[in-house]
Order: C-alpha cells, then sequence, then structure tokens
C-alpha cells in the first residue's frame, strides 16, 4: 500500500523541531554504519530518505539548517568516535579534553550537512500538497537537487580550510569491488552522488499520486548505479595479476604501542627490532618498507639511526621508512614528518616532506589563540612543498603519501607526473582498536581505484596491505599484529578517467544535473500556480 505524501509530510511538519532533530540525528549516526568496519551500506536506503523528508517537513530556512546540522552531527560523531582514542595515549594531560575535543569537531564538520539543508531550502519551491499529480514532479527534482547539493558539499569539505575527505558517502563501496570501480570514472564524490540519487529515490513511494509511476521511477533512480556495478563487474579481469618483474616488497609492521613509541629507553630497541623483523629469511626480498616515523629519531642528523636503518636494506636495495627531519639551529629549527630512502651503505638517496599536516596533532592552527600542547607533543611539524614522484635505480617510480595524505582524492600524485604506485606509510598506533585504521584503509582502497595505481600501505600498528590498481586487497597484516609481509609490486592501470581529468567529469555532471531540475521545479511550481 503506497503512502500519502501530503499525510507524511503534514505529520512530521507537526513533530516538535527538537524531535525532527533527534530522528534526523539517530539517521545521521545511522548512515555512519554504512562505512567500514560495520559495512552495513543497506542502511543508507533508510537514513537518505528520512533525512529528505524531515528537511521537507522544515518549517524555515532556520530549522531546515538545524535538521541538517543534527543529521551530520550524528554522522559525524560517531564517524569520529576513534580519535577518542589518541586523548588517552598520554591520559594525564588529554584524557578531559576526548570528549569536548570529539563532540567540538562533530559540531563544526555538522556544518556542512547542515548547509545541504538549507541549500535544498532555498533552490527549490516548497511542493505543493493540495493538487492531485503535483507530488511527484516536484520530489524528483528534490531528489536529484538534495543528491546533487549532498555530493558538492562533500567535494567542497575536501578541500575548505586545508579539508578533511574522511568517510564520504561514496567510500561505503570498498567491500563492493564492481561498484568501487565507479571511482576510475568519477572520483569517490561521483560514486557519493549516485548513492544518494538511488537511495533516496525510496521517498518516491510515499507519493500518493504516483502509485502506478513510483515503483518505475524509483527503478529508474538506481539504474545509474546499477549499471556502474555492472560495468565495474566487467572491467574487473578475470586473469591472474599482473606484477612486476625481480621485486619482492617486504612490509614489516612492529606493532609497537604509542605509549611507549617515543620512549628515550626503548627507541633504539625499536629500531633494531624492525631490523631484525627485515632480515629474517629474507633472501629473496628486494625493497623493505617501514611506517610513519619508524625511526624515531630525526634521521638526518642521528648517524647512529641511520646506520642501524641501512642494516635492513637489502643488496642493491632500500630502506623506505619514516622518520623525523630537522634542519636549522635553534632560533631558526623546523621539524618535518618526513619519508627517506636508505641504502645499505648508510645514504639517504631521497627525502619526502608531509604537506598535509593533521590540525591539533601535527601542528596547532590559532598557537596564540588555543593555549593548550598539541596531543603529539613538540613544537609541531613543518609542512612541505607539496606531493613528488621519486625515481630509484632499481625501482619503479612511486610517491610517498604520509599518513592521511591519502584520504585526499586527486591529491596523491604531482601535477604532470604519474607514477607507477603509492607508498602509504602510516602510524594508526594512535587509534586503537578502532573503526579508524579500517576507515584509513578504504581511504587507500579509493585512491587505488581512482588512479588506477597499486597502493602498499605499511602502518605500525596496522593494517598493512598490498592492493592492485582495482582496489582489491592482495594481503593484509592484521590490526594490532606483529610481523612482515612479503609480496610482488602489482602492476599499475593504464590512467583512468579521474587521473586525467580528476573533479572535472563529476563537478560539471552534477552543476548542470542541478540547474536543469531546479529550473524544471520552479517551472512547474509556477504552472501550479497559474492553475491554482
Amino acid at each position: 500500500m503506497t503512502l500519502n505524501f501530503a499525510a507524511l509530510l503534514a505529520r512530521v511538519y507537526n513533530f516538535s523541531i527538537h524531535k525532527r532533530a533527534a530522528i534526523a540525528f539517530i539517521a545521521g549516526a545511522l548512515a555512519t554504519s554504512s562505512m567500514p568496519p560495520w559495512n552495513a551500506w543497506p542502511v543508507l536506503w533508510v537514513a537518505f530518505p528520512a533525512f529528505l523528508i524531515l528537511l521537507e517537513a522544515s518549517k524555515s530556512n532556520r530549522e531546515a539548517f538545524y535538521t541538517g546540522w543534527s543529521f551530520g552531527f550524528g554522522y559525524f560523531a560517531i564517524g569520529f568516535a576513534w580519535i577518542g582514542n589518541a586523548f588517552f595515549v598520554d591520559s594525564e594531560t588529554f584524557a578531559a579534553l576526548a570528549v569536548p575535543s570529539i563532540g567540538g569537531l562533530a559540531a563544526g564538520f555538522a556544518l556542512y550537512a547542515a548547509i545541504v539543508g538549507l541549500l535544498l531550502r532555498v533552490l527549490t519551491p516548497p511542493i505543493a500538497n493540495d493538487w492531485p499529480g503535483a507530488n511527484f514532479i516536484p520530489t524528483i527534482c528534490r531528489i536529484s537537487i538534495f543528491s546533487s547539493v549532498w555530493a558538492l558539499v562533500e567535494w567542497w569539505r575536501g578541500w575548505f580550510m586545508t579539508g578533511l575527505p574522511w568517510n564520504p558517502i561514496g567510500s561505503t563501496w570498498t567491500t563492493v569491488p564492481a561498484t568501487l570501480q565507479g571511482a576510475s570514472l568519477f572520483g569517490v564524490y561521483g560514486l557519493s552522488f549516485l548513492t544518494v540519487f538511488a537511495a533516496s529515490a525510496l521517498v518516491l513511494v510515499t507519493v500518493q499520486s504516483s502509485r502506478r509511476m513510483a515503483p518505475v521511477a524509483v527503478i529508474l533512480f538506481h539504474t545509474p548505479l546499477i549499471a556502474m556495478t555492472v560495468w565495474g563487474a566487467v572491467r574487473l579481469p578475470s586473469s591472474d595479476i599482473e606484477f612486476v618483474p625481480d621485486i619482492m616488497l617486504r612490509l614489516v609492521q612492529p606493532n609497537i604501542a604509542q605509549v611507549d613509541k617515543w620512549r628515550p629507553g626503548l627507541r633504539e630497541q625499536h629500531v633494531l627490532e624492525q631490523v631484525r623483523l627485515s632480515t629474517t629469511n629474507a633472501d629473496n626480498v628486494t625493497h623493505v618498507l617501514w611506517a610513519e616515523t619508524a625511526v624515531p629519531f630525526p634521521l638526518n642528523q642521528a648517524a647512529g639511526a641511520l646506520a642501524a636503518t641501512a642494516q635492513a636494506a637489502p643488496k642493491n636495495g632500500y630502506v623506505l621508512t619514516g622518520a623525523p627531519r630537522v634542519i636549522g639551529q635553534r632560533s631558526d629549527r623546523q621539524a618535518f614528518n618526513s619519508f627517506f630512502a636508505v641504502t645499505p651503505d648508510g645514504k639517504i638517496k631521497a627525502v619526502y616532506d608531509k604537506t598535509h599536516l593533521v590540525p591539533f596533532g601535527e601542528y596547532m592552527p590559532l598557537r596564540e589563540y588555543i593555549p593548550i600542547p598539541q596531543i603529539t607533543g613538540g613544537t609541531g611539524f613543518t609542512p612541505g612543498i607539496g606531493a613528488v614522484m621519486i625515481t630509484l635505480p632499481g625501482l619503479p617510480s612511486f610517491s610517498p603519501l604520509i599518513c592521511y595524505e591519502v584520504i585526499f582524492p586527486g591529491a596523491v600524485t604531482s601535477n604532470g607526473d604519474r607514477p607507477s604506485w603509492l607508498f602509504n606509510l602510516t602510524n594508526d598506533a594512535w587509534f586503537g582498536d578502532s573503526s579508524g585504521p579500517h576507515q584509513h584503509l578504504a581511504a587507500a582502497q579509493m585512491r587505488s581505484v581512482e588512479e588506477g595505481l597499486p597502493v602498499v600501505r605499511v602502518a605500525n600498528t596496522g593494517i598493512s596491505a598490498v592492493m592492485d590498481g582495482y582496489g582489491r586487497i592482495l594481503d593484509t597484516i592484521p590490526l594490532g599484529k606483529k610481523g612482515f609481509l612479503d609480496h610482488r609490486l602489482p602492476k599499475a592501470l593504464n590512467p583512468t578517467l579521474f587521473s586525467s581529468f580528476e573533479h572535472g567529469p563529476f563537478l560539471g555532471f552534477v552543476i548542470f544535473l542541478m540547474a536543469i531540475t531546479i529550473w524544471i521545479s520552479r517551472r512547474h511550481s509556477k504552472k501550479y500556480m497559474n492553475q491554482a
């Protein structure tokens, strides 16, 4: 039995604003469960129709903004909960800040969803409920505009004020390889649009005037996502994976607790243990890969640490590792979170400095106004100059991505340079056994599909992994396990549409679709007003 859209809206309209906000919060929290490690993507077909109906029932711009903010607060409060683990590494100093910090972060990022709610109301006229047949076309337009605005705001969130594109809705498909392939065309934000477009279409089954048309319309709204999935299934090869000849990588995961990582009496022991893991039964290994700050000494100044690290390098190969880099003296001293390539004779052959630093973790924004220390301690890092492609003899060219630099779509390679693979070195020990490392891994998968490049991910406590250019995880070292993984390097795929044009096709299509549906919606509303 088809529900009556007008009656449903009227009922929700009569809810108090706080009741509607509470439902929106629950819907937002539910949407987060579509992400790793829960992967309950069908919940989006409940969360987004509920969100859209709540927005339609808003009585003013202010209520639409508040409803959107409530949805966003639920989404980000659950989505960012893993960050709380970092505050308990030094619990005496930071534990009391955990809840207010996560709450403040979620409240701030909820403004993006609030903007979605406000824009939907501003860009489209109210739906007429008293004219038979008036609901169907405006509702179709609403779904289209809502999906477009959501995806555009996600894209904006990815770069505004340095950006934090954590958990875009498209990331829900990392466990469905066929659907995931759509990222090679339009990126993660294109997948977000198609997902919200399909999920929100269930609102149409509540339109009383379209009992017969609603099922057809819902199927049509799902067609792009289904077609993308079918295309993705065809894209995935049935043959064996191709690997780069004569390359065997060893990924080393020491599983060092963050509370122990920087202790003066243990730092040397940590390096020597990683050397042991790197050289055990390593006859076929050509290159050794360590995690972010695996060497807890400024490698460009600590001769002893450099010599110890060099012991892990295979003959004619390299140790690729993270370590601090310090330049200058006391007055002009600068510290960098860096990547180093070290040879067996202790020479540094390549260096890269992390560009996207973590606010409040690696540097303090507005330090003069916020008199609290950063979670990682010290005076903070200086950002590097941007993405680079590193070419070393005997190793295919690659781009190093330190920690969360891998979450930025379209920003993982240097302009004009296409490497053969991406090396993501990270330290997720800050976040313990939480959802964070799983969602971080999903971001790496998404970049591999977007760029058509293999990603090798080495994490201090996990999850270390090797994935091919289709985003398929070939092997891993699980979270919280100590050990090493020897694996061949997959070959890069041909350049993808996304790697060639980045966000251009997605932005062009979504903006065009939104403009057309806004015009249709307003024209239809004016026609109704003339007939009324």
